[in-house]
């Protein structure tokens, strides 16, 4: 249980230090792994997080904490937050320790932890893979692994289809709990137009999970989903085109300029892809750290 630098606060206790299985988390020789129950219930009976109005939690909404000597700043509202990332779940290891916001973590509640949303939020998370939508609590904070967005509980990662893979390309989506119960989903937030938005999809039926283990597969990019490393954005196309022949000379794989028209002036993002798989961005992403470019973001299209 790592404790946050600042006094009096119980800090990610649920999170810090995650070792999601399939290589979700970098975790050292001696922590425990964490993994799916043994003998999984049957969760076909287990609905989505039900958005409500709460008051914020008091101890886990600091303006900004420090975790391996990174500084994270929590977001003063998650009204109109939408994105787009790798999600990772947790499971077994966490299961009955405090999160963030001093709930306990339930590997069979869905619930969910976000590094910068105040908590609770409740987001409502799409596979961009196959589809599937669900609604979930955010109540914790993580995960703190190199490109991951989200980290869902067991039940959720089972329900949203990632279990088996360890991540999933994601969407999510902040649910505006003042407006009228019928509305479920976020208000939709002014986006890049070098973003493509999602097309609308069909919820599917949850599967159930069964005595599974995760398997060492990829989770491949799928149809016309395209993914990749984000390195930079520049105001002058001078330093993007720099940053671009470096990384050309590094052998990262294609690397490419998206110039963006939002800003005055213009944005001109360096991006490194399309990458085949979330295995590949990572192997990208340590690859960039080695040449001493450690801010990196994911994009997907």
């Amino acid at each position: 249980m790592i404790k946050r630098p600042l006094p009096k606060i119980p800090f990610l206790a649920a999170l810090l230090g995650t070792l999601i299985s399939a290589g979700c988390s970098t975790r050292g020789p001696l922590e425990q792994v964490d993994q799916a129950p043994p003998q999984p219930r049957d969760i076909s009976g287990i609905q989505d997080a039900v958005a409500r109005a709460e008051p914020l939690s008091r101890y886990g909404n600091p303006s900004s904490y420090v975790v391996y000597g990174k500084r994270y700043y929590t977001m003063p509202s998650s009204r109109g937050h939408k994105e787009r990332g790798i999600a990772s779940w947790y499971g077994t290891k966490f299961h009955g320790r405090r999160t963030s916001s001093g709930e306990v973590y339930d590997i069979y509640k869905m619930t969910a932890a976000h590094k910068s949303l105040p908590l609770p939020t409740y987001v409502r998370v799409t596979n961009l893979r196959n589809g599937r939508s669900i609604v979930v609590k955010v109540n914790d904070r993580g995960p703190f692994h190199n490109n991951r967005i989200i980290d869902l509980s067991y039940v959720a990662a089972a329900k949203l289809g990632i279990l088996e893979y360890g991540t999933g390309l994601v969407e999510i989506e902040a649910i505006d709990t003042r407006a009228p119960a019928a509305a479920t989903t976020a208000v939709t937030a002014p986006t890049d137009p070098a973003e493509a938005a999602i097309a609308a999809t069909t919820t599917a039926a949850p599967p159930q999970a069964g005595p599974q283990q995760t398997r060492p597969e990829q989770t491949t990019v799928a149809g016309e989903i395209s993914l990749f490393i984000q390195v930079g954005a520049f105001r002058v196309r001078d330093n993007a085109q720099r940053l671009k022949d470096r990384l050309a000379a590094s052998n990262l794989g294609p690397v490419r300029i998206v110039t963006g028209a939002t800003a005055s002036p213009a944005l001109h993002r360096v991006q490194v892809g399309p990458l085949a798989s979330v295995d590949e961005a990572d192997q990208v992403a340590n690859n960039l750290i080695s040449l001493g470019i450690n801010d990196t973001q994911v994009i997907i299209y």
